[in-house]
């Protein structure tokens, strides 16, 4: 058995199982390498999942551009362009200052159901 499987079937939380078992099958009908990496990302243990400031996107991102955080959307800092950010959980207040910058803030499977093929889609850790 893999140690991708092994992580896999360690985790407790079955919607996260869930996620990451349509994350590769997606990878495997598309071809489309990204999901696969965000699936990795998620599998890993719990403490090195990302955490990622609303300061970071502010500062990394270009405007309108799609970003994934594999882990959780933090809202230190300000934002004031509007991207598109995918994340795993969002704080409320990470959301709410994402939406008032006319950004969007979207699950992983809703961009995935989005952009199948991932084209045009931005990791961030």
């Amino acid at each position: 058995m893999s140690r991708f499987r092994e992580r896999v079937e360690r985790k407790t939380n079955p919607q996260l199982v869930a996620l990451i078992k349509d994350l590769c099958g997606e990878t495997r009908e598309r071809g489309s390498p990204v999901w696969r990496d965000i699936a990795m990302r998620l599998s890993g243990p719990t403490k090195k999942r990302a955490a990622v400031n609303l300061s970071k996107i502010e500062k990394y991102a270009k405007k309108n551009e799609v970003i994934v955080v594999p882990g959780k959307l933090l809202g230190t800092g300000i934002i004031t362009k509007p991207v598109t950010v995918a994340a795993y959980t969002f704080s409320r207040s990470a959301r709410e200052k994402l939406e008032s910058a006319g950004g969007k803030a979207l699950t992983i499977r809703e961009l995935m159901a989005q952009k199948p093929d991932g084209s045009g889609i931005r990791i961030m850790e």
